[in-house]
């Protein structure tokens, strides 16, 4: 990981090293946390602009409603922090943003009522989170056996510190079987998504996404739809069958961190011409014009720092 200067804890700017929580506290023993995922890019006119800002803010803070925690800022009050802590840190060729909303140090057991809320915001340089050679050629893919967690046993539509366990085993499970990204089935055996992404496959010129039923709420994969609108492809939200997968022309994974990241191989079964497909690639081009401020229509989501 790359440092930076300050992190934002609580309204104040503390040094990287000194950003500091309890061993008791209570989100390091059960889990029970929020977290967001923002990107901010340098774009074309040379300034550095945060990408739907507003809304990543209120998915952290819908995430925090839904797991019972009164976050002590606003939305405001975060948006704020969130482009002075890149202005502090001096980081106007971009970053990847890191708000955690958290349960600190007081109390300890399952009830967590008075327990103190703490909001942390970090950020730092990060590249492509699958490497930029996968940007390029596409990344191998395992349908893991860990089943996405069901909304009937858990938060599933929260951004939630203890959903990502689920991921985290499913991540290492791919990667020690010798792929990149792992995928995600549902309770009844349909495609949810990956360990941290969404997923989407395309066949016949038809673009194909799961819809949100199991998956988390993706601004990233809205985003991406409303662009293959403007492109002309028809889209269709249903659920997707692993045997589907197979004999796709082209998938890839869309999320703040994956972006727009084509799909080659998936369980050894090589996607259409096992590279980057052309509609896969006209996306890519278009969210990446999106997120540099060429496209003018998305330039509301845009917030700048400088």
């Amino acid at each position: 990981m790359t440092e930076a200067k300050y992190i934002w804890m609580d309204g104040k700017f503390v040094d990287w090293h000194d950003a500091k929580v309890h061993v008791l506290s209570h989100t390091l023993h059960y889990g029970n946390g929020a977290i967001e995922g923002t990107k901010a890019y340098k774009t074309h006119d040379g300034r550095c602009a945060i990408f739907k800002l507003k809304e990543h803010t209120k998915r952290l803070l819908n995430s925090s409603k839904m797991t019972l925690m009164d976050v002590p800022f606003s939305e405001d009050e975060l948006n704020k922090a969130q482009v002075e802590l890149l202005q502090k840190n001096e980081l106007n060729e971009g970053a990847y943003i890191r708000p955690l909303v958290y349960l600190g140090y007081g109390v300890m057991g399952l009830y967590h009522k008075e327990a103190p809320v703490n909001v942390s915001i970090s950020a730092w340089e990060w590249g492509a989170y699958l490497g930029e050679e996968g940007l390029k050629k596409g990344v191998r893919v395992k349908i893991t056996s860990m089943t996405r967690t069901p909304n009937t046993s858990g938060m599933g539509k929260a951004k939630a510190v203890a959903n990502y366990l689920n991921s985290q085993m499913a991540k290492y499970e791919a990667v020690e079987a010798g792929y990149d990204e792992a995928l995600l089935r549902d309770d009844q055996g349909y495609i949810a998504e990956a360990s941290g992404a969404c997923f989407f496959i395309v066949r016949d010129g038809i673009i194909i996404t799961p819809p949100n039923d199991t998956s988390l709420e993706s601004i990233t994969q809205a985003t991406v739809i409303d662009l293959a609108h403007d492109l002309g492809y028809k889209v269709e939200r249903r659920r997707i069958t692993r045997e589907e997968i197979y004999i796709a022309d082209e998938a890839f994974f869309t999320g703040t961190a994956v972006e727009v990241t084509p799909i080659r191989e998936v369980d050894a079964r090589i996607i259409g011409a096992g590279e980057r497909g052309p509609i896969t690639e006209k996306l890519q081009s278009g969210y990446f014009d999106i997120v540099q401020g060429k496209n003018e229509k998305y330039a509301k989501h845009l917030t700048y720092i400088n």
